[in-house]
């Protein structure tokens, strides 16, 4: 699902590395009279076959935070992850269908409780120790450790009872649930498979989350992914090289991936981002606003620009919800007396003018959503859901029905009050990174004024908008944006469900906190186990009428996938699902690259 770094230089010589030459080169039956070699079972792609060597870079709206996929939470830190990392059954981004990876197969018993999985053999993390079952036992066992508290593990329960995990043979795992899970196999997607031999100590000694640091020696992180650390520059990037031992091959028997490093330049905003790819500083682009690809589609000069269509990104405003106790302000308790009224969310549901964001952020090349399901998610949507019309008149109605009225000013600018004679005056937070949200803020901010409301935009970094949403949690509302990495809803378990880490509005709650969130928690659940498409839309259907009646996400709109990539890129091939150019990352080449000497 998520995401750095010493110094090496290319004179250097891995011992890992040494060995196996001199196992190659050498006598083994004197040399290592005991070693038996087993045989890589490479996982071979079709397509395109391209030319080794050269680097590809690619900016990062920021630094990522962690390079552990047990703690990660930003958008920049899974796309790190995503390169570094590799599961046992994939989702490929384009045809949105599972397919082998580590696991060269699975089989699902008839009953549907019993799935199991067969790796590769001959397999080896990034630092050149072997993968068995014995890591994919240690990685669910983390993952499925209530006290490591990893955004996965919402995945993993299954009729209130986790999934359990027992090794067959060597190469042979055994998942059994405890009821049958609709998702199927694409469960095992984004799960990275760990390294036993350098996270059980940590793990064991209650550390385990401070693993994967930004300051991690290259040599103390290894992955299954087609990069390994290198090199981390502190605000400036993150240098990751090619895993030499990687498990994929192109159909000449190449081993994958093309290019020697993949560079992550840190840019704080998407203007930046623009101007590095405009001087050629960075080879391709992604997640860009409608307005910078105008821009860039009007100049293409040496590159390409494309609009991918409708993609599985939401944007929402949500209010705090949470309960903070006897901690909260006076101030805190008044505001969220108004949040809690479903009449007041409604309001300023029906206030947002959704196709004047559509049409002054996206420049059309987006959607307005009125649920969860975004547009580029056809297979899953609610057709039904209403999509009310913009309309000051039942927002007032609605202010109304829930005790606000309105005074006017010496000004003439009406003033909405509460029950209590109390002005509305709240703020938003917006990151100051995204220019798509910021500019979603300040529509709203006048969308709201129209209605009485005083409403200030606070844009901050990323980083301090996710602490003061999920820990501190001082803030009054927010805008912010989930892409989810498949389009089965299982993918936003931890949105949905009460108990869930990403339940923005109150997140792990321990009971639901309102009835219509235990209808929602009760109706996950139980597509979830259903066996047939069929069942699973129509619970799905109604959780999203719930969701829609009682709006603790005020849904806004989604934007089609913008991207851009030098004419020098090979096998760039942009998709609706995250990572959106990094997806086959493993087969992008450089066509005026040149040969690397050392491979």
């Amino acid at each position: 699902m998520k995401r750095v770094t010493a110094n090496l230089k290319c004179c250097w010589i891995c011992p890992t590395v040494l060995l196996s030459l001199f196992v190659f080169v050498g006598p083994p039956a004197i040399a290592f009279p005991q070693e038996k070699i087993t045989k890589e079972e490479l996982l071979v792609l079709p397509g395109e076959v391209g030319r080794p060597g050269g680097r590809l870079v690619v900016s990062l709206r920021g630094e990522p935070k962690t390079l552990n996929p047990l703690i990660a939470a930003d958008a920049r830190s899974r796309e790190v992850i995503g390169v570094m990392q590799a599961d046992l059954v994939h989702i490929n981004r384009a045809r949105q269908q599972t397919e082998p990876a580590l696991a060269k197969s699975w089989k699902i018993s008839p009953d549907g409780l019993s799935y199991t999985i067969v790796l590769r053999q001959g397999l080896k993390f990034s630092d050149g120790q072997p993968l068995d079952a014995d890591d994919v036992l240690f990685t669910f066992r983390v993952y499925l450790d209530e006290n490591v508290h990893a955004p996965q593990r919402d995945l993993l329960i299954v009729s209130g009872k986790p999934i359990t995990v027992r090794k067959a043979d060597a190469h042979t795992v055994v998942f059994q649930l405890a009821k049958t899970y609709g998702v199927g196999e694409r469960l095992f997607d984004g799960l990275a498979i760990l390294p036993r031999h350098l996270l059980e100590k940590p793990y064991q000694e209650g550390k385990l989350g401070q693993s994967g640091s930004l300051a991690t020696a290259a040599d103390q992180w290894a992955g299954l992914g087609p990069f390994r650390l290198k090199e981390y520059v502190a605000g400036q990037r993150l240098v990751l090289e090619r895993n030499p031992y990687y498990w994929k091959s192109d159909a000449q028997g190449n081993r994958l991936p093309y290019v020697d490093e993949l560079v992550f330049l840190f840019v704080p905003n998407a203007d930046a981002q623009v101007l590095k790819f405009q001087s050629g500083e960075t080879d391709m682009i992604s997640q860009l606003g409608a307005e910078n690809f105008s821009v860039l589609s009007r100049q293409q000069r040496g590159y390409t620009m494309t609009d991918a269509g409708p993609g599985l990104e939401y944007n929402f405003l949500f209010f705090n919800l949470n309960d903070a106790g006897e901690k909260t302000s006076p101030e805190m308790q008044r505001k969220q007396k108004w949040f809690r009224e479903v009449k007041f969310r409604q309001a300023v549901s029906a206030a947002v003018d959704r196709e004047a964001i559509v049409r002054l952020v996206y420049q059309g090349r987006g959607a307005a959503l009125w649920g969860l399901v975004a547009p580029g998610n056809r297979r899953w949507g609610n057709e039904k859901l209403p999509h009310p019309a913009w309309s000051f008149e039942r927002a007032r109605a609605l202010l109304k029905e829930a005790g606000f009225s309105w005074s006017n000013g010496p000004n003439g600018e009406s003033t909405l009050l509460d029950s209590d004679g109390k002005p509305v005056e709240f703020s938003i937070l917006t990151s100051s990174s995204n220019a798509d949200r910021a500019k979603m803020a300040a529509l709203m901010q006048d969308d709201l004024k129209q209605l009485g409301m005083r409403v200030q935009v606070v844009p901050l970094e990323s980083r301090s908008l996710l602490d003061r949403v999920t820990q501190s949690r001082d803030y009054d509302a927010c805008i912010m944006g989930i892409a989810s990495y498949d389009a089965d809803p299982n993918s936003d378990i931890s949105v949905w469900l009460s108990s869930g880490g990403l339940h923005l509005w109150n997140p792990s709650q321990a009971h639901p906190a309102t009835p219509w969130e235990a209808e929602i928690d009760r109706l996950i659940e139980e597509q979830m186990s259903a066996r047939t498409f069929e069942q699973r839309k129509k619970l799905y259907d109604r959780a999203q009428e719930i969701l829609a009646e009682n709006q603790p996400m005020i849904f806004l709109a989604s934007p089609n996938i913008l991207a851009g990539a030098k004419n020098s890129i090979g096998n760039f091939r942009p998709a609706v699902l995250e990572p959106y150019v990094l997806w086959n990352v493993e087969q992008l080449y450089l066509k005026n690259g040149t040969e690397n000497a050392t491979r």
